[in-house]
C-alpha cells in the first residue's frame, strides 16, 4: 500500500540546514590555504555541497541540484589533488556559493532562481573544468526531481523487505560512511567488495525511494542499484557475521581520519527526507522564534501576576499567614529561575554576527587594494536574538569605514613604519547587564582638525576648538558629516554613521569612540542583554511612578543645602565629592503635579550614559526589582525620553526612563561656572 507525503513540510527544516552548511562552505573557503590545503577541509566542503545537493534533488529544486552537481564535481577533483586550487578558483568558488544563496532564497520565498544567474555561473565553472584539463563537469538532467515522489516511486519499486543496494566505484572513505548510513535503516545481513563496488544485502521495512535519497546525501544517484532479492541471497561468508561488525569496521587506515569526521559533518548536515528515515535528533530541536517570543510573554505575564499577588499579600499579618509567606517567596523565586531559562533560550552567540565579516573583508580589502588581518574575540559571547540580528547593519557600516578610512594602503603603512598588513579587531564581552562591542583598527586614527574644519563648515551647533576630543569624535554621527575628499562606491556620502548611532540608541544602547592620530581608531558599542527584561529601580515623583535601569544608576543621596548650587547660565548642579554634576528635576522633565521643589526634601540619584553622569532630583525611592517591559509604541505613542513602560503589581502602568536620552536632551550644556 502506498502513502502520500507531502514532502512541503520539510522544506523549512531543509532551507535552515542548507543556510548552515553555506555558511560553513564559505568560512572553510575562506580559511583554506591555497599553498598547502587542508584534507579534511577540503573533504568537509564537498561534503557541504553534495548534502546541498542531494537535498535539492528531493525536493525536486532543479537549478540549485544542477548547479551543486557542477559545483562538487570541481570540488571532488579538488580533493582529490587533480585541480590545483588558485586565488581565482577560490574566487569562483565563493561566487558560485553566493549563487547558491540566492537560489536558496527565491525556493524559500516560493520563486524560480534567475535564470540568467543560473546560466552564468554553470558556464563559468564548467569553463573552469575546461581549463583545469580533464573532463568538463556537466550539469545533470533534471532526473533527480522524481526520487522525491514517494507515491509513484512505492507503486513501481520494493517497498522494504530483503534489498540488494550495490554502490558503484565508491572511495573507501565514502564506503565506511554508506555502510552507518545503511545500517541505521534496517539489519546488513551481508556485503561484498570488487574493483571498487560494494554491493549490501540488506534486511528493511524502508523502501527504494528511502535508501536512494539517503545514498544521495554521499554519492551521485546514477551510482546507486536497488534490487529486491530473496531472503538467502546474501554471500555465505558475510552471513554468519553479526550486522554490527561490518558497520564499525573501519576503511583502510589512508580514509579513516577522513571518515570518522565525515560521519559526524553528514549526522549534522543531513537535510528533512534523511531525517524523515532517521528520526529526530534528540540533541536538539528546532523551534520557531514566534514560538519562543510567545513564552517570553507568558512569562512576563506569571511575573506581573507574581508581583500582583505580593502586593496583596503584604498587607496581610505574617505571623498568621507564614505559609502564604513562604509560598509566595517559593512563586518568585521559580518565576525568576523561569523567566532566566526562557531568556537564555533567545541568547545567541556573536559568532552569529561575526561569521560574516572575513568574506566583507577579504573581498572589500582586495578592491580597496589593502592588506587585512581580520581578528575576532569573544565569539561564544551571547545576545537576545532579536539584538543580534539588529546589531549586523551597524557593525557592518563600522567595518567598511575602517576598512576604507582608517587602515591605510600597504604603501604608506610601510612609509609609516607600521606592517605592510594592517588589523581589525571585532571583540565581544560582558559588563554587567550589557555587551560590550568593539571594533578597532590600528589605521591612521581620526584627524580632530579635518574633522572640526567640515564640522565648522557645516555650521553644526556647539562646535569649538577648545571641545574636548571624545566630543569631537561624536561628530561623525552627525547627519551627512563625512570627511571623505572622493566619493566612491564604499563610503564618503555622509550616510551610515548616523543610522549607526540611531539604531544602536533605539536598541537602548551608545557609541563610544576613542582615536589616536597615527596609531588607530576603537569604535565601543554598549546594548542592553536583552530588551524583554529589566532590573529596574522604582522612584516617585508627585503622583507618579517610574523605572530607572539598575545598570545607570550609580548611587543615591539626600542633597544637602550647600551641595547645590546655580551656574551661570541659570542651570543648577550638584557638588558630589568635588565632582560639580548637572541636577535635572524629573517633575519638570514630565511635568508632574505635586513633586518636591526643593532639592533638600528629595533624593538625587547620580546616574551614569554614555561616559557622563548627572544628578536626577525625585522624591522617593520605593524599591528595586525585575520588570517586563511592554512595548509603549506599540500600545500608545512614543513619548520622549522615555524608553517603555510596565506593569506594577498594583495593576498600574510605570514609564521606564531613558537615561541616556534623558542625558542627552534634559541636561544642557554647562560651561560649570558656579555662582558660590
Amino acid at each position: 500500500m502506498s502513502v502520500d507525503i507531502d514532502i512541503t513540510q520539510f522544506y523549512q527544516t531543509f532551507f535552515e540546514e542548507a543556510e548552515e552548511l553555506l555558511v560553513e562552505m564559505e568560512q572553510l573557503l575562506l580559511e583554506v590555504d591555497i599553498e598547502s590545503p587542508d584534507a579534511e577541509a577540503l573533504n568537509a566542503i564537498f561534503r557541504a555541497a553534495h548534502s546541498i545537493k542531494g537535498g535539492a534533488a528531493t525536493f525536486g529544486f532543479t537549478a540549485l541540484t544542477e548547479t551543486t552537481h557542477i559545483f562538487e564535481n570541481l570540488l571532488d577533483r579538488t580533493r582529490r589533488r587533480e585541480l590545483a586550487l588558485t586565488r581565482v578558483i577560490i574566487d569562483t568558488f565563493l561566487e558560485t556559493k553566493d549563487v547558491l544563496q540566492d537560489q536558496l532564497n527565491a525556493y524559500r520565498n516560493g520563486t524560480e532562481p534567475d535564470p540568467e544567474t543560473f546560466k552564468r555561473i554553470c558556464a563559468v565553472l564548467q569553463q573552469l573544468a575546461q581549463e583545469a584539463g580533464g573532463e568538463a563537469a556537466h550539469a545533470p538532467a533534471p532526473a533527480p526531481a522524481p526520487v522525491a515522489a514517494p507515491a509513484p516511486a512505492a507503486a513501481a519499486a520494493p517497498a522494504g523487505g530483503n534489498l540488494k543496494v550495490r554502490l558503484i566505484k565508491v572511495s573507501a572513505g565514502d564506503q565506511a560512511l554508506l555502510r552507518e548510513e545503511l545500517a541505521n535503516l534496517g539489519e546488513i545481513t551481508g556485503q561484498e567488495e570488487a574493483d571498487g563496488d560494494l554491493t549490501i544485502w540488506l534486511n528493511s521495512q524502508c523502501g527504494t525511494d528511502d535508501i536512494i535519497a539517503v545514498c544521495c546525501f554521499v554519492i551521485d544517484e546514477k551510482q546507486i542499484v536497488v534490487e529486491a532479492v530473496a531472503a538467502g541471497e546474501a554471500p555465505a561468508a558475510a552471513a554468519p557475521a553479526p550486522a554490527p561488525a561490518p558497520v564499525a569496521a573501519p576503511a583502510p587506515v589512508a580514509a579513516a581520519p577522513a571518515a570518522a569526521p565525515a560521519a559526524k559533518d553528514k549526522e549534522k548536515a543531513k537535510p528533512a527526507a534523511a531525517a524523515a528515515a532517521h528520526g529526530p535528533d534528540s540533541g536538539s530541536i528546532r523551534v520557531p522564534t514566534e514560538k519562543v517570543d510567545q513564552i517570553i510573554n507568558l512569562v512576563g505575564e506569571l511575573v506581573i501576576t507574581q508581583s500582583m499577588l505580593a502586593q496583596t499579600a503584604s498587607s496581610l499579618d505574617p505571623v498568621l499567614f507564614d505559609r502564604l509567606f513562604s509560598g509566595m517567596g517559593q512563586l518568585e523565586r521559580n518565576a525568576r529561575d523561569l523567566q532566566e531559562a526562557v531568556m537564555s533560550i533567545r541568547m545567541m552567540p556573536m559568532d552569529y554576527v561575526f561569521s560574516r565579516f572575513p568574506r566583507l573583508v577579504r573581498d572589500l580589502a582586495s578592491k580597496l587594494g589593502k592588506q587585512i588581518d581580520l581578528v575576532t574575540f569573544g565569539k561564544a559571547t551571547e545576545l537576545d536574538k532579536s539584538l543580534i540580528e539588529r546589531i549586523i547593519d551597524p557593525l557592518t557600516h563600522l567595518v567598511r569605514n575602517s576598512l576604507d578610512h582608517g587602515i591605510e594602503t600597504p604603501e604608506k603603512r610601510v612609509a609609516a613604519g607600521k606592517e605592510a598588513t594592517g588589523q581589525l579587531i571585532l571583540s565581544a564581552q560582558h559588563a554587567g547587564g550589557n555587551i560590550v562591542i568593539e571594533v578597532s583598527d590600528d589605521g591612521g586614527g581620526l584627524n580632530r582638525d579635518r574633522i572640526l574644519s567640515k564640522a565648522l563648515q557645516n555650521n553644526l551647533p556647539g562646535v569649538s576648538e577648545s571641545m574636548p576630543d571624545d566630543e569631537v569624535w561624536q561628530l561623525i554621527f552627525a547627519p551627512g558629516f563625512s570627511t571623505a575628499e572622493v566619493v566612491t562606491d564604499v563610503s564618503g556620502r555622509g550616510v551610515g554613521m548616523d543610522v549607526v548611532k540611531r539604531n544602536i540608541q533605539e536598541m537602548g544602547g551608545h557609541v563610544e569612540i576613542s582615536s589616536r592620530q597615527g596609531l588607530g581608531t576603537t569604535t565601543r558599542i554598549v546594548l542592553p542583554l536583552t530588551l524583554a527584561i529589566l532590573d529596574g529601580m522604582s522612584v516617585r515623583t508627585g503622583e507618579e511612578t517610574f523605572i530607572l535601569p539598575l545598570n545607570c544608576v550609580m548611587e543615591s543621596l539626600q542633597p544637602k543645602a550647600d551641595d547645590v548650587h546655580t551656574a551661570a547660565n541659570g542651570e543648577r548642579v550638584m557638588n558630589v565629592r568635588g565632582e560639580y554634576l548637572p541636577l535635572l528635576e524629573l517633575h519638570k522633565v514630565f511635568n508632574v503635579a505635586n513633586a518636591v521643589q526643593e532639592p533638600t526634601q528629595g533624593i538625587a540619584v547620580i546616574l551614569a550614559a554614555e561616559g557622563k553622569r548627572f544628578a536626577l532630583l525625585v522624591d522617593q525611592l520605593i524599591g528595586q526589582h525585575q520588570v517586563v517591559l511592554k512595548n509603549l509604541e506599540t500600545n500608545y505613542r512614543k513619548v520622549p525620553c522615555i524608553s517603555a513602560a510596565t506593569i506594577l503589581g498594583d495593576g498600574s502602568v510605570a514609564l521606564i526612563v531613558d537615561v541616556a536620552a534623558l542625558q542627552r536632551t534634559g541636561v544642557r550644556r554647562q560651561d560649570m561656572a558656579v555662582a558660590l
